[in-house]
């Protein structure tokens, strides 16, 4: 079934994004409170266990079926020379995720998660968003139940990411369509480009930016024209898995980005998502802030593929196997604050 039939089925299914599980996050924060430790005395770990009780519903969660989804696409602004590499690397490196030989994979097996790839009509870029809208309604449309149909059945953690050469212009450009500012608020090096380069990717955004300024700002507008395929699978994704009460690991600046036109207009669209990391890409701090997602990791990561959030993982299993394992004051015999 496609969840998103029309534009306005998706405004409508972001309009009515359930809440957390309250009763289960209670649940939790009590057993916490009698695990054999100082109250808070574990710092982030226990909100993280918490955080996955809310959204899994049961106050001791777990991650059995995690699963990573890397999305990947090409942009018609590629060609404006905004990357050091060239577009077709983007099926390149989809090759080598096939073939288990990226970052992602090796990383995916560490963190105990299945990994899927979902290439998106890379044989047929986006439109050069310079020059009009990135992707017509039915193809943006396209790209948001791609999204949504890559969650599998029974996932209880999805980690999101994603490829594609000259996407950090994209997600430049949707952060400032979102949240206002210029290109040079968001741009950065991205792949590796030089100082020469990095002027040349503001003017491309700001170019965007003018071209688009008069349509409407809504999230669909936003995604269509400045966005990409792999950017509007990410935000359909994303809401299809808080319509399941499944908890989100986002990767870096991309990620972030992709839900950044969902967020300015239903800020609470991110309470099931963690932010694995703060990318070194400079927009995504930024970006963090005003999405009011505090990263995990600090690690001067800028790799994409969902490699992050992945390592990210790492830390939530860390948190759940104190949740779960460890004794509470009565089981352990331990006397307790008084």
């Amino acid at each position: 079934m496609t969840l998103f039939p029309d534009v306005a089925a998706f405004h409508d299914a972001l309009a009515a994004i359930p809440r957390a599980d309250g009763i289960a996050a209670a649940a939790a924060r009590a057993r916490q409170a009698q695990l054999t430790k100082p109250p808070g005395s574990l710092g982030r770990l226990e909100d993280i266990a918490c955080f996955l009780a809310a959204w899994q519903g049961d106050a001791r969660p777990h991650i059995d079926a995690g699963h990573v989804v890397v999305f990947a696409g090409n942009h018609g602004v590629a060609a404006l020379g905004v990357s050091a590499y060239p577009a077709a690397v983007t099926s390149q490196m989809v090759a080598n995720f096939e073939a288990g030989g990226a970052a992602i994979n090796a990383l995916s097996r560490a963190a105990g998660l299945s990994l899927s790839v979902v290439a998106l009509e890379l044989d047929r870029p986006t439109a050069d968003f310079t020059a009009g809208p990135a992707m017509d309604e039915a193809e943006c449309l396209a790209a948001l139940n791609a999204g949504a149909a890559a969650i599998p059945d029974g996932c209880d953690l999805l980690v999101l990411g994603e490829m594609g050469i000259a996407n950090s212009t994209a997600a430049a450009a949707l952060a400032a369509r979102s949240f206002d500012g210029s290109g040079a608020d968001w741009v950065g090096p991205g792949t590796g480009i030089d100082a020469d380069g990095i002027a040349r990717k503001i003017r491309v955004v700001d170019a965007a930016l003018a071209a688009h300024a008069e349509a409407l700002h809504n999230p669909f507008e936003t995604l269509r024209r400045v966005g990409g395929r792999e950017t509007a699978a990410i935000a359909g994704a994303v809401l299809a898995a808080r319509l399941r009460h499944v908890p989100v690991v986002l990767d870096g600046f991309i990620c972030c980005a992709a839900v950044a036109p969902l967020a300015a207009a239903r800020p609470e669209i991110v309470d099931h998502c963690l932010a694995a990391h703060r990318s070194a890409e400079p927009g995504h701090v930024r970006l963090l802030s005003r999405l009011g997602l505090e990263p995990l990791l600090d690690l001067g990561m800028r790799l994409g593929e969902g490699s992050g959030a992945a390592v990210a993982v790492l830390l939530l299993r860390a948190a759940l196997a104190t949740h779960d394992s460890m004794a509470t004051f009565a089981e352990a015999g331990v006397s307790g604050a008084g």
